[in-house]
């Protein structure tokens, strides 16, 4: 029996997958749990039109990580901070310091996207964004006292 999958199961797949399933499991436990709907020929044109939109839908959001990535390979971002005895950092340069400094030049990224090298003192760094699943981009992270 072929059904649809409404929900994630365990071992037999992820929603809106098209899966072969003994008929009592289908009939008895999928169905009836709104976890499956029957393979029939209207519900197969449904899903098959929501796996295509899926696809563009992926295809256009790793297009756009590409240019992305392009575009801030360009960029350059500063950073002051204040510097105690001997040119230690007071505090610590993070990812949302960089994220601040990018939303600055009208570039928005997530903090928890941006991977930073241990930045231990003035000079620059390199930060690395990653923007889709097996798209990342690296900037350079400049740090000047303040």
């Amino acid at each position: 029996m072929q059904v649809i999958l409404k929900e994630d199961v365990k071992k037999l797949g992820k929603k809106g997958e098209i899966v072969e399933v003994q008929e009592g499991y289908g009939r008895n436990f999928l169905i009836p749990k709104g976890l499956a709907a029957v393979a029939n020929k209207e519900n197969l044109n449904v899903a098959k039109a929501k796996i295509g939109a899926k696809a563009h839908a992926d295809k256009k959001a790793e297009d756009e990580a590409k240019l992305m990535a392009a575009q801030l390979e360009k960029v350059e971002v500063t950073i002051k901070v204040k510097l105690g005895e001997g040119g230690k950092f007071f505090g610590k340069v993070t990812a949302k310091d960089v994220a601040d400094a990018l939303s600055k030049k009208n570039i928005d990224v997530d903090k928890k996207k941006i991977a930073l090298d241990n930045i231990d003192g003035i000079g620059e760094y390199e930060a690395n964004i990653k923007l889709y699943p097996n798209i990342s981009s690296k900037i350079k992270v400049k740090i000047e006292e303040e």
